[in-house]
């Protein structure tokens, strides 16, 4: 059905409630000559008289008894269901799905999960961790979260608080037989855990220091792509790996790992939240941004 054929018919029932080519016109919001107009094409493109009209009257035909009778729950449901939308709009409600790196998810909603469906018991909240770069839209994400320079091209892009850190360490039984490094080029003289993305591809351990910046590609003989692995295989003292430092903090704070070259680490680019577009935002999505960005 063409929005010009609704219209009509929402021109007719307003005229039938009312009596009134004037009432119905004001209470659509429009002249009542545009009523008569839409009711005349509406009998035009049926082939049926819907309405006696006279100077000083309208009165329904026979016709247009029928045709009221099955407009008026129609819309009456039509008006039920914008009502029920209201919840979006007004309340936390519904589904909200989020989208962010497997390595980072911990540390970016881990937190906020708990807090964030306790005081909106009507919210469903689905997060996809990986690692795999994924088009939001095309798989029907609300929001995604990534690094700036991985955000697509044309997304609002919303900052959010954690700003994440690579580190490099080590078991201390890995160290019982190697000296510490002491710049990133000694490097190349230890046991290097290779970092990969899902796709294969490997990426470098970067450092800055005072304006420096040196870029190390590790060619140990193992290759991860999941920096809890990466973790446990450090623990275990057979590499040195370059992880996040939000995962490993407590396992240096107790002595099971050892962090070196940290004044070489530098923060991360700034994390962002993203997604197509601001408008018609819904309560639950809007809620969900401020409890991650800790508004």
């Amino acid at each position: 059905m063409r929005a010009t054929e609704l219209s009509e018919m929402a021109a007719f029932a307003a005229v039938a409630r009312h009596k009134s080519f004037r009432k119905a016109g004001e209470e659509r919001g429009v002249t009542a000559s545009a009523i008569s107009h839409a009711v005349l094409n509406l009998e035009d493109r049926i082939g049926i008289r819907l309405l006696n009209r006279t100077t000083r009257s309208v009165s329904l035909t026979e016709a247009g008894e029928l045709l009221r009778s099955h407009l008026d729950p129609a819309f009456g449901e039509i008006n039920s269901a914008l009502d029920a939308l209201n919840r979006f709009r007004d309340t936390p409600f519904g589904r909200v799905r989020i989208n962010v790196g497997n390595s980072i998810a911990p540390f970016v909603v881990g937190q906020v999960i708990g807090p964030l469906l306790m005081k909106n018991p009507n919210l469903q909240l689905e997060i996809a961790a990986t690692d795999r770069l994924v088009d939001i839209v095309e798989e029907g994400f609300d929001a995604g979260i990534r690094f700036g320079e991985r955000v697509t091209e044309g997304m609002i892009a919303v900052r959010i608080k954690p700003r994440m850190r690579l580190v490099v360490v080590g078991s201390p039984a890995y160290f019982e037989t190697r000296q510490k490094p002491e710049t990133p080029h000694d490097l190349k003289r230890h046991i290097c855990i290779q970092n990969m993305f899902p796709s294969g591809a490997r990426y470098p351990w970067d450092f800055e220091r005072d304006g420096q910046t040196i870029t190390f590609h590790p060619t140990g003989p193992l290759s991860l792509d999941d920096h809890e692995l990466m973790t446990a295989a450090a623990l275990s003292g057979v590499a040195l790996a370059y992880v996040w430092e939000g995962r490993v903090a407590p396992l240096i704070a107790s002595g099971q790992l050892v962090q070196i070259l940290d004044e070489w680490c530098q923060p991360e680019e700034q994390l962002y939240l993203y997604y197509p577009s601001r408008r018609h935002i819904s309560a639950g999505f809007r809620t969900v941004i401020e409890a991650i960005r800790g508004d």
